[in-house]
């Protein structure tokens, strides 16, 4: 049994500054919070969309149109296992450039960046 909590690859993983990079950027990744609704609209990402687990295969199309564009998955913290699932799930959809945030809303609130609050979860921006 591995002693990792996540079998991504590690090609997949983003950290946080790379990540924060890329949101600044002119075509920054499509990202997705893998939990629930209430989690979301407490705070997620900058412009995170919300795809919990539960109806995830008939909301990822709707949600995340484009199976080309980068795309950045998170959960709660780097022992979630939520984010490595959904890329899984997101590649067996056809998605082709999926990345797992793996320290999530942790690790983006020690690094002293801001989350956006909203109370209409899965709502694409």
């Amino acid at each position: 049994m591995q002693t990792s909590p996540h079998s991504t690859l590690a090609a997949s993983i983003i950290d946080t500054d790379e990540l924060r990079t890329r949101l600044a950027a002119s075509r920054p990744p499509r990202v997705a919070e893998i939990l629930g609704p209430q989690s979301f609209a407490s705070g997620h990402l900058p412009g995170a969309v919300n795809l919990p687990l539960e109806g995830f295969t008939g909301n990822a199309p709707r949600l995340l149109p484009d199976k080309s564009a980068e795309i950045v998955v998170y959960c709660a913290s780097e022992t979630c296992q939520n984010s490595a699932m959904a890329e899984r799930k997101l590649r067996e959809l056809g998605y082709a450039n999926v990345r797992v945030y793996q320290g999530g809303k942790a690790a983006w609130k020690a690094a002293g960046l801001r989350l956006e609050a909203s109370a209409e979860p899965n709502v694409s921006p």
